[in-house]
């Protein structure tokens, strides 16, 4: 879900996303990378490292008149993220058009905290860098921007911070320096790697960056509070010491040592751009700066109040409705037969559900979930089944009986077996006789393309008649504890979530919504939306 909403108010790509069809007409170099999807859109596939290049160099050149060269093997920024640093920055120093002075930890191959600083404000940066190939691109860049009056890019030995590059300019009094540390403390950690929750998705977009840019020793904590350190030496030499952080779980045990420290000024943000968030750390020895305040709790419930939603596009909803009339589904609006394939979906997954009355041009689905079906559906089925062939087994084990019994009882055991099971001494069965399969509202539809029906017992390939007669025992305790269950989603006492689902029109497409009731777990919910946003979208690729 995008983050564009909450970034910086200030920010150009709030309101106004790159339009990706627009540039790639105006520079063909930009085109190269830009698809067409499903919706007729321009995308960019943020996983090459070419594209998301192409998209900084473009941006940086359309809308601040900036020419960079950024090598692929060294970090490529993303502008909306820095751009939110720039204007987080101006709020802290109270003015973004006054003569300010500022130092840039790490400049990076793309110097672009510097150029966009100086072009946008006219201001003073020293920048600083360890890596000879980006402080020779990054040279390179202040110059051909022609901003070498205002930005000073100077090459500091390894693990300088800011006592190193301020040994010379005992005078200067600085407004404020930004960084950007190195996020992750070693290769592992940097693929993700035991730093990353289990449950989140993989990065939308590609890691690129060169050992210095992504990593250091001890992480960005460490790296941090060795700019702290540095910073109760210097103290006023700057107004604002600021760095930006990668993880949130940074930003705690910061802020505790700078209160350790005692620091009399201490605040941070978050940076909310695409589908990525960033924090940000400043703190400052001054008692007479403006503290700009932290971002308020009434942004984070608007953003978990929003519904997820998913498109389905206009050239995909014909294909959509022959699929629901084969269902039963006599409506021509797509809106009856897009809700009538999501009913279809919830039947299956044993999700409750049931339609609420709401206006005409919408249709409104009131969804109860007691359990979680849609997720590793195909692992949990093979499991159960796995389980139920074991059964038989299990059974004769715990009822076994010494030689000379069984031997005694076998006459009659296997007379007894063969009329329980329909089925010949040798192990053939008799001629079975299909029956007519009916489909029953809230029952998961059988297939019985492989099983072989005789006398009103189901035989499974592979399988022995016992077998066959223990899983179809399991099968009906199964169906009747389900049968038992309630059908309306108002009479369950214990569920994961309900969610009220919305069908409506998005110009010439439909539009899915699930808006959120109340529940356990909120990412239960978005796991269900994309399992039936997936299940539609398979839908139109089959047919």
């Amino acid at each position: 879900m995008s983050l564009n909403k909450s970034m910086h108010p200030r920010n150009r790509y709030k309101d106004k996303p790159p339009d990706f069809a627009y540039l790639a007409s105006k520079y063909p170099e930009f085109k190269e990378h830009v698809h067409t999807n499903l919706n007729g859109r321009a995308v960019l596939n943020f996983k090459e490292p070419e594209a998301v290049r192409a998209l900084t160099c473009t941006l940086l050149k359309e809308d601040f008149g900036l020419s960079i060269e950024i090598p692929l093997e060294r970090l490529i920024p993303t502008v909306p993220l820095r751009l939110n640093y720039i204007h987080w920055v101006e709020d802290l120093i109270d003015g973004q058009k006054q003569l300010r002075r500022g130092i840039d930890i790490g400049t990076g191959a793309s110097c672009i905290y510097p150029l966009l600083g100086a072009s946008m404000n006219g201001w003073f940066f020293l920048a600083t860098e360890v890596d000879d190939i980006c402080f020779d691109y990054a040279t390179r860049n202040v110059e051909q921007n022609n901003l070498s009056d205002l930005v000073k890019v100077v090459k500091v030995p390894q693990k300088t911070l800011l006592m190193d590059a301020l040994k010379e300019e005992t005078e200067i009094v600085y407004d404020f320096c930004m960084c950007n540390p190195p996020f992750f403390a070693n290769q592992l950690e940097a693929k993700g790697v035991n730093s990353r929750n289990a449950r989140r998705p993989p990065p939308s977009s590609v890691n690129t960056g060169g050992v210095t840019e992504i990593m250091a020793e001890g992480g960005e904590l460490e790296f941090v509070k060795r700019i702290i350190h540095d910073s109760l030496q210097l103290k006023k030499r700057l107004r604002w010491y600021s760095c930006m952080l990668g993880k949130k779980c940074s930003l705690a045990p910061l802020k505790e040592e700078l209160r350790k420290q005692g620091v009399p000024k201490v605040t941070h943000t978050e940076f909310c751009q695409g589908r990525t968030m960033r924090w940000a750390l400043a703190w400052s020895f001054y008692n007479d700066v403006t503290v700009p305040s932290p971002p308020s709790k009434k942004r984070k419930l608007d953003r978990a109040r929003k519904p997820l939603s998913f498109s389905l596009p206009h050239l995909a909803l014909k294909e959509l409705q022959v699929k629901a009339r084969s269902l039963g589904c006599t409506g021509r609006n797509p809106l009856e037969a897009i809700t009538t394939l999501v009913e279809k979906a919830l039947t299956e997954l044993r999700v409750l559900h049931k339609r609420v009355l709401c206006r005409e041009q919408e249709k409104r689905l009131l969804l109860t979930a007691v359990e979680n079906t849609w997720v590793h559906g195909r692992q949990k089925r093979r499991e159960q089944m796995r389980q139920l062939r074991e059964l038989p087994r299990a059974h004769q084990n715990a009822t076994a009986i010494p030689s000379v019994i069984q031997k005694e009882q076998e006459d009659s055991t296997q007379e007894s077996s063969d009329q329980q099971l329909s089925v010949d001494p040798i192990g053939n069965s008799v001629p079975f006789v299909e029956r007519e399969v009916t489909n029953t509202p809230g029952v998961v539809e059988q297939d019985l393309s492989e099983k072989v029906i005789c006398d009103d017992v189901e035989m499974l390939p592979g399988g022995s008649a016992a077998e066959t007669c223990s899983i179809k025992n399991a099968d009906d305790a199964i169906a009747e504890k389900t049968s038992k269950q309630p059908r309306s989603p108002g009479s369950v006492e214990h569920f994961l979530f309900k969610c009220l689902l919305n069908v409506l029109h998005e110009e010439s497409d439909v539009l899915v919504e699930m808006h959120w009731v109340e529940g356990q777990n909120k990412d239960l919910m978005n796991q269900l939306c994309t399992f039936l946003r997936n299940t539609l979208l398979k839908a139109v690729a089959k047919s």
